[in-house]
């Protein structure tokens, strides 16, 4: 999309700027896939579906992170971070410096993380002054223009966060986001038992204000404050601290955050054994209206 633009928000032939800061891929890969555990390579790499390579004939395998990455080059991000955890090699041996993508990738390599907001708050002082775009590499979703809307809202918004917020499949297993009619985000509930909302979060953008709230925020939780922010509910089945309650704090903290929806957008975790096999179909061209549950 070059030379497109929507207020400020600029998509060039380098980089992609977004209330005047330039806007980079910040992904989290330092997970332990325990659920899909044993794996012959890390979870990002697990092949989903097939496509065309150059200087190739036949399609090729195409592993599950690649879904995201070409959402965020499609968006004109060309730089980007991704997080692992030590012994996760096999992810910068397939991915490189990223040129396959016609992408910038680092790799930021940590022992051990209490979640994801810990595993992307370790890249804090590569995108502290940066605007992110932040997804999970083992979530596929459509449409494809995703992360061009949310980039678009930011811009023309001025918020310190944009949520991607789709139909929920299952909410005991999703944070959950009420919103009013101007798509301010009022709550966020962290995989409620029952409720009436209908929209879960998927990826976001977010400004320095977020980057550095975040950073606080587990600032208190490793000084022994984590009873205080977590509270008493085992919200994540290994005990991770997830980043909806990171969300959840700041609009509590009356941090800005909006969101955009996408009524007929569709998504699927591959961080289960039935996951995978549905995800197969998912990416299928010969099936594009697939349901997922």
């Amino acid at each position: 999309m070059p030379g497109a633009s929507c207020g400020s928000f600029r998509v060039g032939e380098t980089t992609v700027i977004v209330q005047g800061r330039e806007a980079v891929a910040l992904l989290p890969a330092a997970g332990q896939s325990r659920r899909l555990a044993p794996l012959p390579c890390s979870k990002e790499l697990f092949p989903i579906g097939f496509d065309t390579i150059a200087g190739k004939k036949e399609p090729r395998p195409k592993v599950v992170s690649h879904y995201l990455l070409e959402r965020l080059r499609e968006a004109g991000i060309r730089k980007g971070y991704i997080v692992i955890r030590h012994g996760k090699w096999d992810i910068p041996h397939y991915w490189g410096d990223g040129s396959i993508l016609g992408m910038d990738l680092a790799y930021i390599v940590v022992a051990d993380s209490s979640g994801p907001p810990d595993t992307v708050d370790r890249a804090n002082s590569f995108v502290n002054d940066k605007i992110v775009a932040f997804g999970f590499p083992d979530i596929l979703f459509r449409p494809n223009d995703v992360f061009i809307r949310l980039l678009a809202r930011l811009d023309e918004c001025e918020a310190d966060v944009v949520l991607a917020l789709f139909p929920a499949h299952v909410c005991q297993a999703m944070d959950m986001v009420d919103i009013d009619a101007a798509l301010r985000v009022r709550a966020i509930h962290l995989k409620p038992r029952a409720t009436r909302l209908r929209y879960a979060w998927l990826c976001a953008v977010w400004t320095p204000v977020f980057t550095e709230f975040l950073h606080q925020f587990l600032r208190r939780v490793k000084q022994g404050g984590k009873a205080e922010v977590v509270g008493k509910r085992r919200i994540d089945a290994q005990g991770d601290i997830p980043v909806g309650l990171v969300l959840k704090e700041a609009v509590k903290a009356k941090l800005k955050v909006e969101g955009v929806t996408f009524p007929s957008g569709r998504y699927i975790d591959i961080g289960t054994p039935q996951a995978v096999s549905k995800a197969h179909r998912f990416v299928s061209h010969s099936r594009p209206s697939y349901p997922i549950y």
